[in-house]
């Protein structure tokens, strides 16, 4: 399927004649040259022409280059997984990486380990291993490691890398490949092994979860987003990595190339979030979102709708938010259509995409107000996108899926949406604003009407919604809400496979008095009480009531403040739940 892509692109050359610029201005619907201000700043202002399918005529948009910043073209790194079996002791490389518990560091009265691989190694290395764990009081905490150059083995190293009390779940093997990459690059290693003391106790199926997980782990530990920087760091020396005693088979080398895909995808994520608002306009998100389809355009196709385009739709409550910006909003439907076309079920994620959010004309100010971070406003549509590749990648089978992205900016101008005034949702519902800054909100309102119309059973939205989610689950933990017990488990299951953290929040409906508006059908937010739960019953009105619908806030898990960057939080569980509905 082709990408159609209705949107503002690139130009070369600009119109000075004023009869030429008339009809610009008459095919946009603004009317006039003092109309056309209201969309962009910059004077003069270049030409704009919107069309559908096909290019007519080019344009450069100042605000996406302001500063002239272009982000460095990095090639990714590229890392080979093999699943062995093979003796520790006779494995060739520059580091064996073993994970362990806490009771696998338990010792008999001789001071000798217990645990049948580290006796072994330690047997091998005459007891340096056991002495060198002990000088350096290693005892298999989660985040302790020590990487030992000994020599007597194969490997050129020995890493022991603590797993805490147990180890069971995808988050704490994630955390194993982790700390495998910080130790490759610190040791400027190529080839690594990777090894459980005690992988006895896992099912087959836990052990194939262990091994994605760590293959993912090690993978996305070994990222760096180094596209804004004048000169890169030391580019990461790692090759391959060998997973042994984990199994081999068609079965597992199949989860290690899911890791493969669904790892890219959240690379690319990642750097969608990361990259500030002047470089990742609406405009460039939208392309961004065209070129996927246009990777896998066996399975995905695309659809940029224009002002014009949702003006019909009647997309009030989202246009009212993008009003005050010189970068036009850019409305994103990639549609995903399995190999064969047969769908059993349809599913839509909607992501919420404001590659910047200033708060309008109620600006964020204040210590602690993050303005600074809100190019990561976007973190939803983020997760939606990156989704999206991996589901093309993927190709799973039986499932439609819409990924809807309503992105734009919220700003401040003469043109902008005021504290007070009144707007109109695509399905008729009237929005009092009384906060310019919950605005969000009124961008997936429209979104979700959309989503509902494309004929879905099921829908979820991802969005860096409330700070009240924040402060109730903390940074590390995503807020969900939904009344439908059935798409609670779903998403739960996917997330425990992902090893996201996501918490089911409660839709207490008597908390809707809060959002009632004297002159409209409600008000935009109602305060700082149960504020996450009332942005929440905000968005259930922009919902068929057929359709099951969950709410997902991310604002907390989507930016990882100790290492300053965005994490990819929500693909890898919204992957997860795309296949376990095409099954």
């Amino acid at each position: 399927m082709s990408a159609i892509v209705v949107s503002l692109t690139t130009c070369l050359s600009w119109s000075s004649s004023p009869s030429s610029s008339s009809l610009l201005f008459s095919k946009l619907g603004l009317g006039s040259a003092a109309a056309f201000r209201r969309y962009c700043a910059p004077s003069p202002p270049p030409p704009l022409l919107f069309c559908r399918g096909k290019l007519r005529m080019t344009h450069s948009i100042a605000c996406a280059t302001l500063g002239l910043t272009k982000p460095a073209q990095i090639d990714p790194l590229k890392i080979s997984f093999a699943a062995k079996e093979v003796d520790v002791v006779e494995w060739k490389g520059d580091i064996l990486a073993v994970g362990v518990t806490e009771k696998d560091m338990g010792k008999d009265d001789n001071s000798k380990f217990q645990n049948s691989i580290l006796k072994k190694l330690d047997a091998q290395l005459g007891g340096l291993l056991s002495e060198a764990s002990s000088e350096e009081d290693f005892t298999g905490k989660p985040g302790q490691s020590t990487v030992i150059r000994l020599p007597g083995i194969g490997s050129k190293r020995v890493g022991l890398i603590g797993l805490g009390q147990s180890a069971s779940r995808a988050g704490d093997f994630r955390s194993l490949g982790e700390s495998v990459a910080a130790a490759a690059k610190a040791a400027q290693a190529s080839n690594v092994a990777v090894v459980l003391a005690s992988s006895d106790g896992l099912s087959d199926e836990s052990k194939l979860t262990a091994a994605s997980a760590v293959a993912s782990g090690t993978v996305l530990g070994t990222f760096e987003d180094n596209r804004y920087r004048s000169e890169s760091k030391k580019p990461v020396s790692l090759k391959s990595v060998d997973i042994i005693g984990l199994g081999t088979g068609p079965e597992l080398e199949k989860k290690l190339k899911y890791a493969e895909h669904v790892s890219s995808a959240v690379i690319f994520g990642r750097e969608l979030v990361n990259s500030p608002a002047n470089v990742l306009t609406p405009a460039v998100l939208a392309e961004e979102a065209s070129k996927v389809a246009s990777m896998y355009s066996d399975v995905l196709s695309a659809t940029i709708l224009d002002i014009e385009k949702c003006k019909e739709l009647k997309m009030g409550s989202y246009l009212g938010v993008a009003a005050a910006s010189a970068n036009l909003p850019h409305f994103i439907h990639l549609c995903y259509k399995p190999p064969g076309g047969s769908a059993k079920i349809k599913l839509a994620l909607v992501g919420k995409g404001l590659t910047f959010d200033s708060g309008g004309y109620n600006i964020k100010t204040g210590p602690g107000c993050l303005i600074e971070n809100m190019k990561y406003d976007m973190g939803g549509a983020a997760a939606v996108l990156g989704a999206a590749k991996a589901i093309g990648q993927i190709k799973p089978p039986g499932v439609e899926v819409h990924f809807i992205v309503a992105a734009c900016e919220n700003m401040i101008s003469g043109t902008g949406m005021r504290p007070g005034d009144i707007i109109t949702a695509a399905n008729g519902k009237t929005i009092e604003v009384n906060n310019t800054d919950a605005e969000g909100r009124l961008t997936l309102a429209d979104a979700l009407i959309y989503a509902c119309n494309q004929g879905v059973d099921k829908v979820i939205d991802l969005a860096t919604l409330t700070g009240a989610c924040v402060i109730a689950l903390g940074p590390s933990v995503a807020g969900a809400f939904t009344p439908s017990d059935d798409l609670a488990n779903e998403v739960m299951a996917a997330s425990k496979v992902s090893g996201e953290k996501i918490w089911r929040m409660p839709l207490e409906e008597s908390y809707w008095e809060m959002m009632k508006s004297g002159v409209a059908d409600m008000v935009n937010t109602g305060g700082r009480q149960g504020g996450t739960i009332t942005a929440a019953l905000f968005l259930k009105q922009y919902v068929d009531e057929k359709v099951q619908w969950m709410h997902i806030d991310i604002a907390g898990p989507v930016w990882s403040e100790k290492m300053r960057s965005a994490t990819g939080f929500g693909i890898s569980t919204m992957v997860e739940w795309v296949l376990k509905n095409s099954c």
